[in-house]
């Protein structure tokens, strides 16, 4: 807030919920610059006519597709967002899954509390193992530059990626069925589109080698997840998700007791203590902006359709 009083007149000081009450609807005449965050209510054509004088909107937390409409880019205002901010932790929680299933940490820890105590397992490891990476967005290239590092063999399927640029990143591009079939591990960075809706469904899941890993910190719905608990249930394949769909998952859901599948409740992204990367994120777009520099999280209008 201090840094923000540096270059801004703030008006209030407290964050609101509602562009409905009369009170923040004054205060909205003179607003230039928009802070948002998770859960604001949609900038719509009112709420932009209350809003004359607005000239950006600073969003501190991931994809702005819940409150930002065509209309707020075709009255020229800048939108920026703090997707980058929230990606890394991501990134983070993402290979670390992915080295921990390639240990069969999760399966072995339920056998060890079991009573079943297997220091030297076989067939588990993390040399040689492909890792297909469905998306290449903000954190599907941050992954695939970081499982390339760590000396994974990496394809990625993407429709708006070419070879070129999948070479670039340090990837093989593949269509989604070939990914399946050659992957160790499927991991999914792809966005909630009408066109991703069961992108992982029954056929492709049986595409998947024995004991193939499906990781999810993307969108639920980008699975079926009844094809998925068939197919766990048969113990062929292991998943560790992050994001279901329905979300949450309901209580007492067969996922929850397979002892190949490891379920968090959609922690992957930034949480707690890091959450101020959002807020440093936001703060400095509106420095840049009030210099006029360009911003570094600007989201176009053109983009939208294909944010999460």
């Amino acid at each position: 807030m201090a840094r923000l009083a540096g270059v801004l007149r703030l008006v209030g000081t407290e964050a609101v919920e509602t562009f409905d009450d009369p009170v923040v609807r004054r205060g909205m005449e003179t607003v230039e610059v928009l802070i948002t965050g998770w859960s604001c209510p949609p900038l719509t054509a009112e709420v932009l006519d209350a809003t004359p004088r607005l000239r950006a909107v600073m969003h501190a937390a991931g994809s702005v597709k819940a409150h930002v409409c065509p209309e707020v880019f075709a009255r020229g205002v800048v939108v920026s967002s703090a997707a980058d901010a929230n990606a890394e932790p991501v990134v983070d929680f993402t290979l670390a899954v992915i080295t921990l299933a390639g240990k069969r940490a999760f399966g072995l820890a339920r056998q060890y509390a079991a009573g079943r105590y297997a220091p030297f397992a076989q067939r588990i490891g993390n040399d040689g193992r492909v890792v297909g990476v469905v998306g290449a967005s903000r954190i599907g290239r941050r992954v695939i530059a970081r499982l390339r590092a760590a000396g994974y063999q990496v394809l990625v399927a993407d429709p708006y990626l070419d070879r070129a640029r999948a070479a670039e990143l340090g990837a093989e591009l593949t269509d989604l069925n070939e990914l399946c079939r050659r992957s160790d591990v499927v991991t999914l960075h792809a966005p909630q589109l009408p066109e991703t809706h069961h992108l992982i469904d029954e056929r492709r899941l049986a595409l998947l080698r024995d004991g193939a890993l499906v990781v999810n910190t993307a969108r639920g719905s980008v699975v079926d997840t009844d094809a998925l608990t068939r197919a766990c249930a048969s113990g062929r394949i292991d998943a560790c998700l992050d994001v279901t769909d329905p979300e949450p998952l309901p209580a007492g859901h067969p996922l929850f007791g397979m002892p190949n599948v490891w379920i968090t409740p959609h922690l992957a992204g930034v949480q707690g203590t890091e959450v101020r990367r959002l807020g440093e994120f936001a703060v400095a777009e509106v420095e840049r902006f009030v210099a006029g520099e360009p911003l570094r999280g600007a989201v176009r209008a053109d983009q939208l359709g294909q944010l999460a």
